[in-house]
């Protein structure tokens, strides 16, 4: 059997919803904003399972809701347009930001690892960090911290081609002459 707010919710929604719909309109531009303020504020009515003893008694808590809910989206709107305008202020960069140090193509291929491959490999590679740092720094465990960074550089260096293997091939030439000996 559904309780006896389930059977206030359906009736406030089917007998007063239009005129909590003419109050929302009253507060936002459009109908498609009154109809969504109506149903926020249905939700936050009911959601909390209030104990309302009347359909009357829960269409006021639901007209205050509408009231509610539109401050807040107000003000949520005029803070993210104060953000906005703070963020167009700032000095656009004159050029693309690259970090030191570091060739594009490496810079590319760090973003084809996972959030936390690139951070154990930037933070081991590029800031030189112990993996003991690492691990404090990130909230990892050592071992996270190797097996993330391990993978990361095989990812790394599938993708630039390098060599697998942590040592630079050093080039050897043979020589079939014997080297001059000094004489002093």
């Amino acid at each position: 059997m559904r309780g006896s707010w389930e059977r206030l919710l359906e009736e406030v929604a089917r007998d007063r919803y239009a005129r909590l719909l003419g109050r929302a309109a009253l507060l936002v531009p459009t109908r498609a904003d009154a109809e969504d303020l109506v149903q926020d504020a249905l939700v936050a009515t009911f959601a909390g399972r209030a104990r309302f003893t009347s359909v009357g008694e829960a269409e006021q808590y639901v007209r205050r809701a509408i009231v509610t809910r539109s401050i807040d989206r107000a003000r949520t709107a005029a803070a993210e347009r104060r953000a906005l305008e703070r963020r167009v202020a700032w000095p656009a960069p004159d050029d693309e930001l690259v970090p030191t140090g570091l060739d594009r193509d490496v810079v590319e291929a760090l973003q084809c690892l996972s959030v936390r491959q690139r951070a154990c490999v930037v933070l081991r590679h590029v800031e030189d960090l112990s993996v003991e740092q690492t691990a404090a720094a990130l909230g990892l465990s050592a071992g996270a911290v190797k097996r993330y960074t391990s993978d990361g550089a095989a990812r790394l260096h599938e993708r630039l081609g390098a060599p697998a293997d942590d040592a630079d091939p050093v080039p050897v030439e043979l020589t079939t002459t014997t080297p001059e000996v000094r004489r002093d």
